[in-house]
């Protein structure tokens, strides 16, 4: 962790305020999130189909608007933008904790997605336009801070939940309050390039770039491997060992390894491998681990549990290799003003892919005797996507794909627009 927190340090204070911002907006959403459907269900009595309708619209908000939001980004400027859904977030979450009708729980549904895809894509343009030269090292630190989220935010939520779920919704609301206020008083605004073109030219532009739509659809699979930390890695836990508290040490191992090596091994791999091996690398890491709990141990159940804890540890070992090298590649694909814009694109595309991987291996894993863990096939399937997504980053790195091109030099000020968010 020193060398996380000297790494942080060197940066300046509007990239420091974002890292620690994602920190913030994970534990504000992990805060909430997983809690959402036990209180629709428990305390409001909806039904199981409307639970999904909200629960629904809130990942269509979030994932199909990815777009809409990195084209606002270039547009607006990020740091509005960023502001904004912070601010839509903190709305939608304090309606869960006072709206008991369908509309006004769809109504912070949608909030809350809509907020998602405003702030994330053009957080990561921020970053990527505020450090050009240091890219993958301020994205591993995003990385660090934000799996930390994850973990504080549930544990947080957790406790609130001992009152009320009222007053976890309100926490979160609350985190989103301080987020949003500290932007407005501490983010600085970026200069703004006009791409020239209309936001269709933009779009076409972006969706026309071959290099661009092969990396993409290249690294789909990395979101979805990371997905089944939330499915079949869970189920795998906690069948093995019929112990439901054994998913915790999934999310514990994860995060650990995480914090531990994020930092460090980004910057030894900066030093000493290009970044197409380097993401590579990472894919055939987590798509391998997906073949250890094929092996089945006898004996109690922290025994059992090995096989599964271990792909969880790889998994995060992979995601922790790729990730930085990936989102620092996005914006070389970019001329300026389209920064956010292919951030869009990337994140609609690769949302898209891991809702239908999940929808697959969901199919393959009830597919299988319900009283047994995750069968075969999903483990299989679960590795041929890591692997097949290596293979396929590795032939764009073997034809030159994957080389960044020169970026433009900025612009000395930011236009008057910009300089008014």
């Amino acid at each position: 962790m020193t060398a996380t927190w000297r790494t942080l340090r060197g940066f300046p204070a509007a990239i420091q305020l974002l890292v620690v911002n994602q920190f913030g907006v994970n534990v504000g959403f992990y805060l909430l999130l997983p809690f959402l459907a036990g209180y629709l269900a428990d305390d409001i009595g909806l039904s199981a189909a409307l639970i999904g309708l909200i629960l629904g619209v809130r990942n269509l908000s979030q994932q199909g608007l990815f777009l809409l939001g990195g084209t606002a980004s270039d547009r607006l400027g990020a740091r509005g933008v960023i502001i904004a859904g912070c601010a839509l977030r903190t709305v939608g979450f304090g309606l869960f904790a006072v709206g008991v009708s369908l509309p006004v729980l769809v109504a912070a549904s949608v909030l809350s997605g809509l907020a998602g895809a405003l702030f994330n894509p053009a957080v990561r343009a921020y970053l990527a336009q505020a450090a050009p030269d240091r890219r993958a090292e301020a994205f591993a630190l995003f990385n660090v801070f934000a799996s930390a989220g994850s973990l504080v935010g549930p544990l947080l939520g957790g406790a609130l939940l001992l009152i009320d779920f009222r007053v976890a919704a309100l926490g979160a609301a609350g985190v989103f309050a301080v987020l949003t206020v500290a932007q407005v008083l501490v983010l600085p605004a970026q200069p703004r390039v006009p791409s020239g073109q209309s936001v269709l030219g933009d779009w076409r532009e972006c969706a026309t770039d071959r290099r661009f739509l092969a990396f993409t659809l290249a690294l789909s699979a990395l979101y979805a491997s990371q997905n089944q930390l939330y499915l079949v890695l869970p189920v795998q836990a906690e069948r093995a060992t019929g112990q439901p508290a054994a998913v915790a040490a999934l999310f514990v191992v994860s995060t650990v390894a995480t914090l531990a090596w994020q930092v460090p091994v980004t910057a030894w791999l900066q030093r000493h491998v290009a970044r197409g091996p380097a993401i590579t690398l990472g894919l055939a890491v987590l798509g391998g681990g997906f073949l250890l709990p094929l092996v089945s141990l006898p004996g109690p159940a922290p025994v059992r549990l090995l096989p599964v804890l271990g792909a969880a540890l790889l998994l995060a070992v992979g995601v922790l290799i790729a990730q930085p090298f990936v989102l620092e590649l996005i914006p070389a694909f970019a001329r300026d003003g389209l920064t956010g814009t292919y951030f869009g694109l990337f994140y609609l595309v690769s949302g898209v892919v891991a809702a239908a991987g999940t929808a697959v291996v969901g199919g393959a894993m009830d597919a299988g005797d319900p009283a047994r863990p995750v069968p075969s096939a999903a483990w299989l399937l679960c590795a041929g996507l890591g692997l097949a997504s290596a293979s396929a980053v590795w032939l764009l790195h073997r034809a030159g794909w994957l080389t960044p091109r020169p970026a433009p030099a900025a612009p000395a000020v930011a236009t008057a627009g910009e300089a008014r968010t």
